[in-house]
């Protein structure tokens, strides 16, 4: 992710972020959205409550993972739930997307898969 969006996403959920350990985004733009979403969403859940840090966030086989200091049933429903919309978001550009094989696995959208495809 761009570092502008980074500093964004920490700069809106300082709570969040706060762990001297969390590894940095390691995904594209395309989920800033998703990203955003959810961590407002484990906020408004938590409000007040004891204190969680967000360890790492990153792409593997082509979704989203998000890993968090510690969690419960709730917020790992709305972790697995993001995990698997982002299966169907573009990881460059945030459109309607699929996962599509390759060299590895990526979701992406119909025009950066032909990019990705072109470029192979």
């Amino acid at each position: 992710m761009s570092p502008e969006l980074q500093k964004e996403l920490i700069e809106k959920y300082p709570k969040l972020f706060s762990n001297e350990q969390f590894w940095g985004f390691e995904c594209g733009d395309g989920w800033f959205d998703l990203l955003d979403y959810l961590c407002g969403a484990l906020l408004t859940y938590t409000y007040g409550d004891e204190e969680i840090y967000v360890d790492q966030v990153k792409e593997k086989f082509g979704r989203l993972r998000f890993y968090l200091s510690k969690e419960d049933d709730v917020m790992h429903g709305m972790i697995s739930m993001a995990e698997h919309m982002s299966g169907q978001i573009c990881e460059v550009c945030g459109n309607r997307g699929k996962t599509r094989s390759g060299s590895w696995l990526v979701t992406l959208c119909d025009k950066h898969h032909d990019e990705r495809t072109r470029e192979v």
